[in-house]
């Protein structure tokens, strides 16, 4: 039996984790529940899938998750505070962790989990992007296994011998990334103006949270994934490309050095990176239906426009210049998504903040995970105040 802690549990890969848990009784158990702040609906999946464990990050929210689990006749340790989060993805009561909590609120734990030895099942691309060094040092130390369950990184996970080899001695050129192009693919910059949180939302073929649809509408989420992949897989920047595929059916590639090309294919679910990590190397069923090639429509690949969409160019600037140009760039973005979902900054402005960010903070060496929280801190005070100037 595999035990999993589900970090992030009430969010959309979250419940595609718990769907495809509850699919394989026999070889898998949440046994660890983690939300920030959505206590009802931790109660609720602490109902269902009876963890020992259940955290709520929000320290003001623990008497009342003990309150509703008691009432509903669910025995489980309950713990509160970002401290508990770390802690319950080192214990233990897990030998597998899905570090799925949105943004740099996921560091912690994710460090913890890789420290402690776990196998650890990546979908919190903040902390990769942030800390990648350090992440990836944390998993030598532990003993544990890293991979990845973003679609894009799994794909190519799958297409790579042995999921993570050293690329120039695999015969690898390129890792091709592919991109849908969000809700937004094919308008000009007049176009997208008048933008709102509602229409940035629609994402054409996922269901995800606010913050990464608003991220895959910028494009930025696309950003994100490229410094992920140079981590991930060791690959120069110069390695790496994004093409935009709107259907969302081929989810990466692998170029080989004979112009051999392997993509992974599937409908777009999550559920398919996340049993196949989880099995991994066995192959389980997830849920999702056969990909049916004969009704598919035609597959179409364009580049992306960098010139509407500048946070995918930015992205690649923080990863050129390295250090923790990558953790400036997460932070500020995060501050200024969260102001566009407020409504307090139009859509083509989250570039500029992030863009007069990374200017004023040059980038310096990652040194430890402290040196981070304080570039984290500087650059999310800089993203504020470039707002404040801004109104």
């Amino acid at each position: 039996m595999n035990n999993v802690a589900v970090l992030g549990a009430t969010g959309s890969i979250g419940g595609s984790t718990l769907d495809v848990i509850a699919r394989h009784p026999d070889r898998f158990r949440a046994t660890v529940l983690t939300a920030y702040s959505q206590v009802e609906a931790l109660a609720a999946l602490c109902v269902r899938h009876r963890p020992q464990l259940a955290v709520i990050a929000d320290p003001s929210l623990g008497a009342e998750l003990s309150r509703r689990l008691t009432n509903a006749g669910v025995r489980c340790e309950v713990a509160s505070g970002h401290a508990a989060l770390a802690a319950a993805a080192a214990s233990s009561l897990c030998d597998t962790v899905v570090a799925a909590i949105v943004g740099a609120a996921g560091l912690e734990s994710t460090l913890a989990a890789a420290r402690a030895g776990k196998r650890l099942l990546l979908a919190n691309k903040e902390s990769i992007v942030m800390a990648g060094p350090l992440l990836l040092d944390a998993v030598a130390a532990g003993g544990g296994a890293l991979i990845p369950i973003d679609s894009e990184h799994n794909a190519i996970f799958q297409c790579l011998p042995g999921g993570r080899p050293d690329l120039r001695k695999s015969g690898v050129r390129r890792l091709i990334l592919t991109a849908s192009g969000g809700p937004f693919r094919g308008r000009t910059r007049a176009q997208l103006s008048s933008i709102t949180p509602e229409q940035a939302c629609k994402h054409p073929n996922w269901v995800m949270g606010r913050k990464i649809s608003v991220d895959s509408a910028t494009l930025m989420n696309k950003g994100l994934e490229v410094i992920e992949a140079h981590h991930l897989f060791g690959a120069p920047a110069e390695s790496i490309e994004v093409v935009v595929h709107p259907q969302s059916l081929i989810h990466s590639m692998v170029e080989y050095d004979d112009s051999s090309v392997l993509a992974q294919l599937g409908n777009p679910d999550m559920r398919t990176a996340i049993a196949h990590a989880l099995a991994w190397p066995e192959r389980v069923e997830a849920g999702v239906p056969p990909l049916n090639l004969a009704a598919c429509a035609p597959l179409q690949f364009e580049p992306p426009d960098l010139a509407t969409f500048r946070c995918l160019a930015l992205a690649f600037q923080a990863l050129h210049a390295g250090g923790d140009a990558p953790a400036v760039l997460n932070a500020a973005n995060e501050v200024a998504v969260e102001a566009f979902l407020a409504g307090a900054l139009p859509f083509l402005s989250i570039a500029d903040v992030v863009e007069t960010v990374l200017a004023e903070l040059p980038a310096q060496a990652v040194v430890d995970v402290q040196t981070l929280r304080e570039r984290d801190r500087a650059a999310r005070e800089a993203a504020r105040r470039v707002l404040r100037n801004a109104c």
